[in-house]
């Protein structure tokens, strides 16, 4: 007789393992954080959008951890951090302040802050506002609003569209109809390049540790104002490196 076991999903082996992890807590919402290595400086990398947790870095954290000490931690919305419902606990300035925690609770003064995507607008209101906290920046792939997006993304998140094909799926309707449909058409547009089914297949897998709900929640008004977002610029005093692929099918240049 076959029997039908059922287990809870259980995480792959990591190339390298946490030296410390613990929890942040700020106004009742948990962020969990993970330290590598031991040798300063610091690189501390900045979670993006939260539609993927920190095991985006997985390729990133041994290398440098050999060499560094490298934290990261997961955004509030994915992993093993709180899924808060108001999308004020969504704003940029609450990743921002979740970034300043994780240092802080890890006695962190300085970091190289290492960016993704929407990374890129909470590491600048960090290097902004405390500039003394910052020994670099890494803008990989930078999403802010300081440039016209790409012109087929050109479509309404909050109202029913005709059509569910291709950028038709970034909507929030069509993320209550088929969020994993979303969540495998995105991930398709993140990783473009040929044969990349195994890095295809883990982003699908973290973002389906959220929710359709959460992720309407946590993506109103998630970009911040571009005159706020280019005065932030202009009050970056530290080194930073900017590296963003030719052809970027999510965030043009």
């Amino acid at each position: 007789m076959a029997v039908e076991l059922t287990a809870p999903a259980r995480e792959q082996t990591r190339a390298r393992y946490p030296d410390e992890e613990g929890y942040v807590e700020r106004d009742g919402v948990r962020v969990f954080y993970e330290v590598y290595g031991h040798e300063e400086p610091t690189i501390l990398f900045v979670p993006p959008w939260s539609i993927v947790h920190s095991r985006c870095w997985k390729m990133q954290v041994p290398y440098f951890a050999r060499h560094h000490r490298v934290l990261v931690f997961d955004p509030r919305g994915n992993g093993k951090s709180d899924r808060p419902q108001t999308a004020e606990a969504y704003a940029e300035s609450e990743f921002a302040e979740d970034t300043l925690a994780v240092m802080d609770a890890t006695g962190t003064e300085q970091a190289f802050l290492v960016t993704l995507s929407l990374g890129a607008q909470r590491t600048l209101i960090v290097a902004g506002e405390h500039p003394e906290r910052v020994n670099g920046i890494v803008f990989i792939a930078p999403s802010l609003p300081i440039a016209p997006g790409h012109d087929y993304r050109d479509l309404p998140f909050d109202e029913p569209l005709d059509t569910d094909e291709g950028w038709a799926t970034f909507n929030a309707h069509f993320w209550r109809r088929d969020y994993p449909r979303f969540v495998e058409f995105f991930m398709s547009q993140c990783v473009t390049e040929p044969h990349s089914t195994k890095q295809i297949e883990d982003a699908v897998g973290w973002g389906l540790e959220t929710d359709a709900e959460t992720l309407i929640t946590l993506s109103t008004g998630r970009f911040l104002d571009e005159g706020v977002m280019r005065d932030l610029c202009s009050r970056v005093r530290c080194p930073v490196l900017v590296i963003h692929g030719e052809e970027d099918a999510v965030s043009p240049h």
